[in-house]
Parts: C-alpha cells; sequence; structure tokens
C-alpha cells in the first residue's frame, strides 16, 4: 500500500502482528529508533522494550523481549524471543513475575542475578505496555 510500511512481528511460536502501517518506533539495542515508508534497508538487534506503531490516528504498543529487526523499503520484519500486542497482556502474570524477580534479586546468593535482573525488566516493560491499552 502506498504510503505505508508492512510491520510483521514473529516469534518462535507464530505471527504476533502483521498490518500496513504509518509509523514504527522500536527499541534497538543501542537506542530507540523509528521507521518510515522508504527507509533505507538496515538490520539490528533489539532488546526488550515497547514496539510502538502508528496507523492514521491510531497508536499501537506491543512488548518485545529481544530479537531483530530487519528493516527494508517497504517491510519491517521483528523477529522476538517472545512479542505480545498491550491488550493481550495479562498484567497479574506480569506482577506476580516482577514480585518474584525482585525477591531473587534479594537473595544474591541464591539465584542467578542477570536472569533475575532481566525477568524484572521484562515484567516491568510488560506492565508499562499494557498500560497503554487502556
Amino acid at each position: 500500500m502506498e504510503g505505508k510500511i508492512r510491520l510483521e512481528v514473529v516469534t518462535p511460536y507464530g505471527l504476533v502482528f502483521s498490518d500496513d502501517v504509518d509509523e514504527i518506533i522500536a527499541p534497538g539495542s543501542e537506542g530507540e529508533f523509528g521507521v518510515l515508508p522508504n527507509h533505507a534497508p538496515m538490520f539490528t538487534t533489539l532488546k526488550i522494550g515497547m514496539l510502538t506503531y502508528r496507523k492514521g490516528n491510531h497508536t499501537g504498543y506491543l512488548f518485545v523481549n529481544w530479537g531483530h529487526a530487519e528493516v527494508t523499503h517497504d517491510r519491517v520484519l521483528i523477529l522476538a524471543d517472545s512479542a505480545e500486542k498491550a491488550e493481550d497482556i495479562d498484567v497479574e502474570r506480569a506482577l506476580a513475575a516482577k514480585k518474584r524477580a525482585e525477591e531473587r534479586l534479594k537473595q544474591a546468593e541464591k539465584f542467578d542475578q542477570a536472569r533475575a535482573t532481566a525477568a524484572l525488566e521484562r515484567a516491568v516493560t510488560r506492565t508499562k505496555v499494557a498500560e497503554k491499552a487502556k
């Protein structure tokens, strides 16, 4: 579609999102980056974060958990370890995961701190993304 760019978000479990949008902002590992139609081709890594897209007057949000982005002039393909649309996030589950991660971080000698830190970041980000759907 003229003036649009195809956004596809795929995880090992399947397609999470696919639509023609006007603009994309993604959580690159080196910082957020924006993509408009006819963007220069690029390939980059993603970190845990919020992916935002705009389609007309609607702004949508997705949680992404690490991955890669391939950008061409007419498509952005996100290959993520996991991803969820904001409206699909189970906030209670995310809050429980946040609590577990915080407890594990308090017990440094018993748990892998890097894993607990990543779990906390995922949980906090998922709740922030879910808030956007309200």
